[in-house]
């Protein structure tokens, strides 16, 4: 009798698409490498399901079979219509409704955490779980004990593996490091914006969502207001896309909740200001690559900024002690302010001077930290980690078989 192919689904659960580029081309590189396996992409939402054919079609499969799991009961679809505005309602429920199929699996790859609630809530102890993260950022959230619950963890460098088995409790021979997938799909030659023709140099904000580390909040608008009437520089506005997913934003970490509000109509029409909230650019690096000076807080992408060494300036809106704590170790690559009005400009005319005599070899390092790059691509050795643990599945399911 033949052995039934190990079936492994990637599952794609989010309200928005930034947690795609983290994982599609690990799943399309399996695919090609064990086409004896059976490989699955699933969604929640037709959203998610545009970007990963999207996506694919420019990694060579533009006809990429997609599952797309549906609430399947009249209550947890009341319940999801009912909550969603708020509370990421159907993003809890989808796992209920979808039982018989995790039940069907051997690995399941995510890019977050709340895939666990398969083990911890329905018991689907035989299914091994592999988490590929999503950012090589310094949070403390990327390394707490929820880490240790998967069976694999996928990282992109020494400095998440050595957090991981510190801070999380991982077991080193639960960890692989494999680099960044997501750079695979970096370009060629960064893109610019027409605005970009004018030739002033180009700054990135890109703030957090979270209420407890964003600078949004307390100084969003200001540093809007400074590039309106700024004639030295450009402005891509391409915050976190959940900034202003829904009316307000909570976070679990620490139970806070903030409203962004509005952006004003003025900023949308300035001429050296680009507003993006959200779309595919927002997450495949295209404002990263373009942009000539980062600012920004707390978010991973400074990072992937980091690709290639380039002046950065952080803002500090909650008066933290940050020097000698890892969770803001990204702030060594920049100088850091406080005071927007007072501060801002100054940090921007020394940017590029700073950049050279300061900080472009501590970025060097840190963003050597961050990822293990190598001649092979990210996404081949993420693969095959994976592709090592369906063969032990299968050692242990038919050792006759197989031996």
């Amino acid at each position: 009798m033949a052995v039934p192919p190990i079936k492994i689904a990637f599952l794609f659960n989010h309200d928005q698409a930034h947690q795609i580029a983290h994982a599609l081309p690990t799943a399309l590189a399996l695919m090609r490498i064990a086409p004896e396996m059976e490989v699955i992409i699933a969604t929640t939402n037709d959203k998610l399901t545009a970007e990963i054919r999207r996506l694919a079609a420019k990694l060579g499969m533009p006809h990429l079979p997609v599952l797309e799991l549906q609430l399947r009961k009249p209550f947890t679809r009341f319940l999801a219509q009912a909550l969603e505005k708020f509370l990421p309602a159907k993003k809890l429920s989808i796992y209920h409704d979808n039982l018989n199929f995790f039940r069907s699996l051997d690995i399941l790859v995510v890019a977050e955490k709340t895939s666990l609630i398969l083990k911890s809530r329905y018991h689907l102890n035989h299914l091994k779980i592999i988490h590929t993260r999503h950012g090589a950022g310094d949070r403390a959230v990327g390394f707490d004990k929820a880490s240790a619950l998967f069976d694999h963890v996928l990282v992109s460098g020494p400095k998440i593996q050595d957090r991981l088995i510190q801070e999380a409790g991982v077991s080193p021979d639960k960890i692989s490091v494999i680099g960044y997938p997501k750079f695979s799909l970096l370009p060629d030659k960064p893109p610019l914006l027409p605005m970009q023709a004018n030739g002033r140099p180009t700054v990135l904000y890109n703030p957090h969502p979270a209420p407890h580390l964003s600078s949004w909040y307390q100084h969003g608008r200001q540093i809007l207001e400074y590039f309106l009437k700024s004639d030295r520089y450009n402005l891509i506005f391409a915050p976190h896309v959940m900034l202003f997913h829904r009316p307000f934003v909570l976070t679990i970490d620490q139970l806070r909740f903030s409203m962004p509000g509005r952006i004003a109509k003025k900023y949308w029409k300035a001429p050296n200001i680009h507003i993006d909230l959200g779309s595919p650019a927002s997450n495949n690096m295209t404002y990263t690559s373009a942009a000539d000076i980062y600012l920004g807080d707390v978010s991973s992408q400074i990072y992937e900024f980091l690709y290639r060494p380039r002046p950065c300036i952080f803002i500090n809106s909650h008066q933290v002690d940050w020097q000698d704590d890892p969770n803001y170790l990204h702030w060594k690559t920049g100088d850091v302010i406080s005071d927007v009005q007072e501060e801002l400009d100054k940090a921007l005319e020394l940017s590029f001077e700073r950049q050279q005599s300061i900080y472009k070899p501590v970025q060097q390092a840190l963003f050597n930290q961050s990822f293990n790059l190598t001649d092979e691509p990210s996404e081949d050795r993420a693969a095959k980690a994976i592709l090592k643990i369906a063969h032990q599945i299968e050692e242990e399911r038919y050792p006759r078989k197989l031996g």
